[in-house]
C-alpha cells in the first residue's frame, strides 16, 4: 500500500487544535525517508467519516436501498448490477476484521459493531478506562490509514466509492488539447443602463 498523502487532501480533515500538525494535516515521519506522512487527527477522522457512513447504512430502512446500475471503467468499460450500501457494510467488517489482531478486533466488536459505551467493554475486556481509549486510538489511526490506502478500491473518500467522482491521472494526451479562443465581446464587463435622477 503505497499513496502519496498531500497537504490540500489532509489539511481539511486535520483538527485544528492538534499539538503535532498544527491543524496542516501532514507531520515529518521519522524512519520512513524523512518523507510526510498523514497525522494521527487525521488518521483518526478518515476513520469516523467512514464509520458514519457504515452507521448510515446500517440504520437506513431496508425498503429504500436498491439495486443499482454502476459503470466499471478500465479497458473494457462494463455495467454490473450492485447493492452499494450493503456491499459497503460488507467491505467495512471484513476490511476491520483483517487488519486488526483479535484483541483489537474484539474491541472493535464490542464497541463499534455492537455499540457497548466504555463502562461495558471496560468490564467485558477487563481492561481500565485509560487503557480502552488509548486502544480505541489505536484501532482508528490504524482503521484510517487503511481505509485510506486499500488497494485497489479504497473505502475512502466515500464518493469514490459510492460512484461520485474518480481520482485518475491526467492522459499525456489530453495535456495537448488546444483551447478555444474567447471572445473579446464576453470579456468586456456587463454595464448596465442608469437612469436619470431628476
Amino acid at each position: 500500500m503505497k499513496i502519496k498523502w498531500n497537504r490540500s487532501e489532509t489539511i481539511a480533515l486535520a483538527k485544528e487544535s492538534c499539538a503535532h500538525c498544527h491543524g496542516l494535516g501532514l507531520r515529518d515521519s521519522i524512519g520512513r525517508n524523512g518523507s510526510e506522512a498523514p497525522c494521527n487527527c487525521v488518521l483518526r477522522k478518515i476513520f469516523r467519516l467512514c464509520y458514519a457512513r457504515f452507521r448510515y447504512c446500517l440504520e437506513k430502512e431496508k425498503h429504500i436501498t436498491q439495486a443499482r446500475l454502476a459503470v466499471i471503467g478500465g479497458r473494457d468499460r462494463r455495467q454490473v448490477w450492485g447493492r452499494r450500501d450493503e456491499e459497503y457494510i460488507a467491505d467495512f467488517t471484513l476490511v476491520s476484521r483483517r487488519y486488526l489482531d483479535d484483541s483489537q478486533y474484539q474491541l472493535f466488536k464490542f464497541h463499534f459493531l455492537l455499540g457497548a459505551d466504555w463502562k461495558l467493554c471496560c468490564r467485558r475486556l477487563n481492561m481500565n478506562r485509560g487503557t480502552f481509549f488509548h486502544e480505541v486510538y489505536r484501532i482508528q489511526q490504524k482503521l484510517g490509514r487503511v481505509y485510506r490506502e486499500l488497494e485497489p478500491y479504497a473505502l475512502f473518500p466515500l464518493d469514490e466509492y459510492f460512484g461520485g467522482t474518480c481520482r485518475k491521472e491526467i492522459a499525456p494526451e489530453a495535456l495537448k488539447v488546444l483551447r478555444m479562443p474567447m471572445d473579446d465581446r464576453r470579456r468586456r464587463a456587463l454595464r448596465p443602463p442608469v437612469r436619470k435622477v431628476a
